[in-house]
C-alpha cells in the first residue's frame, strides 16, 4: 500500500514555465494555488495579471483571468469585484507594475478598502524589460539604469510599499513575507491564506508583499540570490505583519 506524500494542486495547470532558473515566481504561484484550492474557492476565483515577468500568469493558474494594462490591475480588480461581489479576486503584480506606474492605483484601492487581495512581488528591479532600477531597488544596487548604484540624492530612498499602505485606515491585512527558505515558504503561505480568508469574509482590502529573487538581472546564481534576499533585502524590508485590523462580524 503506497501513501501519497505529494500531489499537484488543482489550482495550477500542467504547463512548462517561462520563468528564469532560480526565480521565485513558481514557488509563489504554487502557494497561491494551494490556498485557493484549500479554501474551496477555485471555481469562483478571478486573477488580474499585470505587465511584467508575470504577464503570462494566466497560463499557470487554473482560474479565470483578466489581463490588465501596465499598473492598472487594482483598478481592474475593483471593477471585477464590484460587479461580481461573490467572486474571489486577486492581483499578482511586480514592483515595477505596482510601485512605479501603478502606484496611484494600489494606493487608492487600498484607501477605499476594496475587497480584493493584492499579491506584490518585490525583487528590487524591473525583471522583464531588462533589469532597470525600480522604486524598490536598494540604495547602492547596480542595475541597467543605475550602473554606479542607486543614489538616494538622485532617486530617493527605496519605497517600502507595505509600510506606506499600512498608514491608510481602510486596509485590513498587510504583511511582508519571503520564500527564500522552507521556513519562510510556510510563513508566506500562512499570510497568503489569511489575506484570502479575510477577503472571503468580506472584510476589505488585503495585501501580501513577497520578497523574491531575480537571478538573471541581479547577475547572481540562484543560491547567491537567496542569500541576497536574506542579507541585503530583509534588513531594509523587514518581514512581518504591518496591519491586522478586525473586519466585519
Amino acid at each position: 500500500m503506497q501513501e501519497k506524500l505529494f500531489a499537484i494542486t488543482e489550482g495550477l495547470k500542467d504547463t512548462p514555465t517561462h520563468y528564469c532558473p532560480g526565480c521565485h515566481h513558481g514557488i509563489i504561484h504554487r502557494l497561491i494555488a494551494e490556498v485557493i484550492e484549500e479554501l474551496n474557492v477555485l471555481e469562483k476565483t478571478i486573477l488580474v495579471d499585470p505587465v511584467g515577468c508575470s504577464v503570462l500568469a494566466h497560463n499557470y493558474f487554473n482560474v479565470d483571468a483578466i489581463q490588465a494594462a501596465h499598473g492598472r490591475a487594482p483598478a481592474v480588480a475593483t471593477a471585477v469585484k464590484r460587479t461580481k461581489p461573490d467572486s474571489v479576486v486577486f492581483t499578482y503584480q511586480g514592483d515595477g507594475d505596482l510601485a512605479a506606474i501603478g502606484c496611484a492605483e494600489i494606493v487608492h484601492a487600498a484607501m477605499r478598502g476594496e475587497n480584493f487581495t493584492a499579491i506584490f512581488i518585490n525583487n528590487a528591479i524591473y525583471g522583464m524589460t531588462g533589469g532597470q532600477m525600480a522604486p524598490t531597488t536598494l540604495e547602492g544596487q547596480v542595475t541597467a539604469t543605475s550602473p554606479y548604484g542607486r543614489k538616494k540624492e538622485l532617486a530617493g530612498k527605496p519605497m517600502r510599499v507595505s509600510e506606506l499602505l499600512a498608514t491608510l485606515e481602510a486596509p485590513k491585512y498587510i504583511a511582508r513575507v519571503a520564500v527564500n527558505t522552507p521556513a519562510n515558504v510556510n510563513k508566506a503561505k500562512a499570510a497568503i491564506k489569511e489575506a484570502f480568508s479575510r477577503q472571503i469574509r468580506g472584510e476589505g482590502f488585503t495585501f501580501v508583499e513577497v520578497l523574491s529573487t531575480c537571478p538573471t538581472n541581479w547577475g547572481l546564481s540562484p543560491v547567491k540570490s537567496n542569500k541576497f534576499v536574506e542579507e541585503s533585502m530583509m534588513p531594509y524590508y523587514p518581514l512581518g505583519v504591518y496591519k491586522d485590523s478586525e473586519g466585519k462580524q
